[in-house]
């Protein structure tokens, strides 16, 4: 019969079988799942560029392909050769000498974040969302009621998809808004993880999210709403 010490051993022993199994398995399983066409853009997606992402290994990782227009929108994709996955969670694009160019994390179900310093924050989506994302945007753009709960029509804005900054596009008043908001008096907007931002000059923010009624309530919600309509 083996000594309490020898049972410990062949404890640890089938722990670290065990977590070294679910590793690999995470990591499999990463990398079918990224296999496929996602989209690489900045994170207003001003710029974009679509990127293929292959199982076929290559002597530093796994093949992908660039689509023709990456290099002008995004330079730093011309570095850009394999990819690959590394430890449970990050997926590494990188160089011809295995080194990284950018390294991504899912922040949201088929949502990855990437953080190149000196330039800011890349996301990489799956092409479908982004497309559908994109479309979403375009519904966006036009003229907007900004209302009280009780219907009140306070203000006229309109949504444009003018760049403004790398991230935010230009957003314009209409006259005769209520003191509250021509005080706030955004001029700057974005679609930002499903919810509306109006930022204004001196970088104030406030958020929107949609309801279930098609409607863009301010949150934290409160007692008096402030809702955006579509005109």
């Amino acid at each position: 019969m083996p000594g309490r010490r020898g049972i410990v051993l062949v404890a640890l022993s089938a722990l670290i079988v065990c977590g070294s199994q679910a590793w690999s398995q995470d990591a499999s399983t990463l990398k079918k799942d990224m296999v496929g066409q996602w989209e690489l853009s900045t994170t207003e997606r001003s710029k974009t560029c679509v990127v293929t992402l292959k199982s076929d290994a290559t002597p530093q990782g796994l093949k992908l392909e660039l689509e023709p227009g990456c290099a002008a929108a995004l330079p730093f994709t011309k570095d850009i050769t394999a990819w690959n996955v590394r430890g449970l969670d990050i997926v590494r694009l990188q160089d011809a000498a295995g080194q990284p160019v950018i390294d991504f994390t899912e922040v949201e179900s088929g949502i990855f974040e990437g953080l190149r310093q000196g330039e800011g924050i890349y996301i990489l989506q799956n092409l479908a969302a982004a497309r559908s994302l994109a479309k979403s945007m375009d519904q966006m753009i036009g003229d907007w009621s900004m209302v009280r709960g009780n219907g009140q029509v306070i203000c006229g804005l309109t949504l444009t998809n003018n760049e403004a900054s790398p991230d935010n596009f230009q957003v314009f008043l209409k006259p005769k808004c209520d003191p509250t908001i021509a005080a706030f008096a955004p001029k700057q907007w974005r679609l930002d993880h499903g919810q509306m931002v109006l930022m204004s000059a001196s970088g104030e923010t406030w958020q929107f999210e949609a309801d279930d009624n098609a409607q863009w309530r301010r949150v934290p919600d409160s007692a008096d709403p402030l809702i955006m309509l579509r005109q």
